[in-house]
């Protein structure tokens, strides 16, 4: 599955839904509405604060009341690729987030093995990701081995909500070449046409967020602010 199918738009924006709140399926299908009227490109429904069964009750109650979310969906089982690949082919989502596909940090041979089986999912792969060991290779290296294994590299900063350094994503362009990049963590308003002037795209959660609480729903004013950059971006690139 090529990237620019799931995501044919430039700089793609993907919000992140932690799952929180004292109903989490009811906040996740909220929370898609208000990133829909905002112009956010996509979802991942992730498994944060809640447990996987919620990622599966959401996408449940979606398929049963036949709603058109309006945006790409996607999912990411916490350490458990397996069944987001099971969850995204049983419910249509186009792709899933994997927090990292390092050789060293998975079982290549079973993920090879899923790859083939849902050829049409489509996999935003981590490398060199918050709260994932080191290799202790090189870059070029952790890059090489991770090309074959997704359709866009994923990489972050050192925690959740914090910014991920412009000069490791120049560094990740210049091995990577034109082959997707997305930054994972800490694009705000204040540095969203920097890292996205690199970046081909951006996953957002805690930034739409009051105080970067993920346990908050997330707030259209503070979405508007980024995707008003991440307008001015693509404007420039007309």
């Amino acid at each position: 599955m090529d990237f620019k199918e799931v995501f044919p738009m430039e700089k793609p924006i993907i919000g992140m839904i932690h799952l929180a709140g004292q109903d989490p399926v009811l906040r996740a299908v909220k929370e898609m509405e208000i990133y829909r009227e905002q112009g956010v490109d996509g979802v991942i429904i992730e498994d944060y604060h809640a447990g996987p069964e919620y990622v599966e009750q959401t996408l449940d109650f979606i398929q049963k009341k036949e709603m058109d979310v309006g945006v790409v969906k996607g999912i990411n089982i916490l350490g458990d690729t397996p069944e987001s690949f099971r969850l995204a082919n049983k419910y249509g989502c186009n792709f899933i987030q994997a927090d990292t596909i390092q050789p060293s940090h998975i079982r290549l041979s079973e993920y090879s093995a899923e790859r083939r089986s849902f050829p049409n999912i489509a996999v935003l792969g981590g490398v060199r990701f918050k709260y994932q060991s080191v290799t202790g290779k090189s870059l070029e290296q952790d890059i090489a081995e991770a090309l074959p294994l997704c359709d866009a590299i994923v990489t972050t900063g050192e925690g959740t909500g914090e910014e991920t350094p412009l000069e490791k994503l120049v560094d990740f362009r210049r091995v990577m070449g034109d082959f997707p990049l997305i930054d994972g963590a800490g694009v705000n308003p204040l540095n969203a046409y920097e890292q996205l002037s690199v970046a081909n795209g951006a996953i957002i959660g805690s930034s739409f967020k009051r105080d970067r609480d993920t346990q908050d729903i997330v707030q259209g004013y503070l979405i508007k602010r980024v995707m008003d950059e991440v307008r001015r971006v693509r404007a420039d690139l007309e």
